[in-house]
């Protein structure tokens, strides 16, 4: 599986910071995903710019939780062995 070693090699600060940064970038007057979320949400994302707003800023935060989801599987085989 390539796609499990690649995101076991990602280092977890990178993702974080990733995160924290153009994850949540603007950060004024409001993050640009919380917006793009919010339009998603009221069925307004339909301009290929607010498309690719909301996967550039959004990229960051799915790879942290699959990061963090990875984590969590391995330390639960771990006590299973």
């Amino acid at each position: 599986m390539f796609a499990m070693k690649w995101l076991d090699s990602l280092p977890l600060g990178l993702l974080i910071v990733a995160a924290l940064t153009l994850g949540l970038a603007p950060f004024s007057p409001e993050p640009h995903l919380v917006e793009k979320l919010r339009m998603l949400a009221n069925g307004e994302l339909t301009r290929p710019i607010d498309l690719f707003d909301l996967l550039l800023h959004g990229t960051p935060w799915v790879l942290l939780v699959a990061k963090l989801v990875r984590l969590a599987q391995m330390r639960g085989n771990d006590r299973g062995n």
